[in-house]
């Protein structure tokens, strides 16, 4: 079974996240926000990363950065709605990062799992895709 573990600062998108995970067959850890999702990465073993971008403590770039760093070939999809710079550029410079794919909130439950396999599918190249 794969393992994927959420980071998102909504409780809401997490629980929705991890639920929609969990019904199609994925193991699911959660994290409230970049540093305490890098604390889990750092005690176990997942098959890819789902993080928002714009989060307190820690925001998704410094997550997906150091993610990298420790694990260049993890597969990670970048997910945001923005704040106060739009939410597409934060998404642009997440999806110069190998192996990471982005979505753009709010995205259909099939664009999400679409990401999903494709990011847990070693034969694509998923390189800097967004949907």
């Amino acid at each position: 079974m794969k393992r994927i573990l959420v980071i998102d600062d909504e409780e809401l998108i997490r629980t929705f996240l991890r639920d929609l995970l969990e019904e199609e067959g994925y193991e699911v850890i959660i994290a409230a926000n970049g540093e305490e999702g890098l604390a889990v990465f750092d005690t176990q073993s997942v098959d890819l990363v789902i993080t928002d971008i714009i989060m307190p403590v820690k925001d998704g770039l410094d997550t997906i950065l150091e993610l990298k760093k420790k694990a260049p070939e993890l597969p990670v999809i970048a997910i945001s709605a923005g704040g106060n710079i739009p939410k597409e550029r934060y998404l642009a410079v997440a999806a110069y990062m190998k192996k990471t794919v982005t979505l753009a909130k709010p995205f259909t439950r099939q664009e999400l799992l679409s990401a999903v396999k494709e990011q847990l599918n070693p034969g694509d190249s998923s390189e800097g895709l967004s949907l």
